[in-house]
């Protein structure tokens, strides 16, 4: 295997990585299948390798139902706008479950953040009070409204 990026990495499923990977670039724009490796022995799917705007990942099929995603690894989308935010949110969301604060799990485990990307500008500001008001608003909030977010910021 040859990677594009010096640290690439690699998610787990028991026999879904073809179908997480297609899930995956039908969603997210400059997104492409680049290699299906099969296992020599059975002809099955081993890996995919993806490219998720501009970032390679490996899907592995395991053979190992026990393995799971869990909330100690999730990835992060940075969104301009609210529109994209909603797009994203409700394909990646398509048989999967809500969470809390722009965090949801799809349909095979995986965690996601939506996140608008100004978020951690907004939390990190200068001014303390401001910070707070963005923080609290956001620990409200299943999918983030950056309108109410940008409300709170404002004071």
């Amino acid at each position: 295997m040859q990677f594009q990026n010096k640290i690439t990495p690699f998610l787990g499923f028991n026999h879904e990585a073809k179908d997480a990977a297609e899930f995956y670039v039908s969603i997210l724009p400059e997104s492409k299948i680049l290699r299906v490796i099969e296992n020599p022995h059975t002809s099955d799917v081993m890996t995919v390798e993806f490219e998720l705007a501009g970032l390679t990942f490996v899907a592995l099929n395991t053979g190992q139902p026990d393995w799971k995603f869990t909330e100690a690894f999730s990835l992060a989308i940075s969104c301009e706008t609210q529109e994209e935010i909603d797009e994203l949110w409700g394909q990646l969301l398509e048989g999967g479950e809500e969470m809390a604060c722009g965090w949801l799990k799809d349909k095979f485990g995986v965690r996601w953040q939506i996140v608008p990307r100004a978020i951690g500008q907004m939390i990190g500001d200068a001014d303390p009070t401001r910070g707070k008001r963005v923080f609290d608003a956001m620990c409200q909030m299943i999918k983030f409204d950056i309108e109410k977010l940008q409300a709170a910021y404002d004071g």
